[in-house]
């Protein structure tokens, strides 16, 4: 893993937002134009309503702050509610998913490191996904019991 040599600015214009994969919900890498193999980070608008995946990872930790709104996560068997500007360091073995049950759109910042390198674009390994998605990924949490996340399209 090399390390970052200097600094890199990163303005809100450099910034490309997209839906994810599977549960569309809108996000943005901040650290996809610097080339870092040590860390993630990106924004996620967590719409009301809706939820991320339910997901675990191999090495990295993530850290999960609260930039608006007041956030929720599901961490195993908890529900843990964050304020905005507080924040949550979760192990790499342990089971999440941001979810949003409020009526107001919820902004998270989400560091994680080391980078899984594995998952990223051009990466030749084939890799076994039951081992971040060990559950359906698009279940959603108990708050959001009767909501459909991702809407149809």
């Amino acid at each position: 893993m090399k390390t970052f040599s200097g600094y890199q600015l990163i303005t809100p214009d450099d910034l490309h937002w997209r839906p994810s994969n599977l549960m569309k919900i809108p996000n943005a890498d901040f650290l996809e134009r610097t080339g870092s193999e040590n860390m993630g980070a990106r924004l996620w608008r967590m719409p009301p309503q809706s939820a991320n995946t339910l997901h675990k990872h191999i090495r990295a930790e993530e850290f999960y702050f609260v930039l608006e709104g007041t956030g929720r996560i599901r961490i195993g068997g908890d529900t843990v509610t964050v304020p905005k500007h507080g924040g949550v360091l979760v192990g790499p073995d342990q089971l999440r998913q941001v979810f949003n049950d409020r009526d107001e759109e919820v902004l998270w910042l989400i560091i994680g490191a080391p980078e899984e390198m594995e998952f990223l674009k051009g990466s030749l390994s084939d890799m076994d996904l039951s081992l971040i998605y060990p559950q359906d990924p698009t279940q959603l949490p108990e708050e959001l019991d009767g909501v459909v996340w991702p809407p149809k399209e």
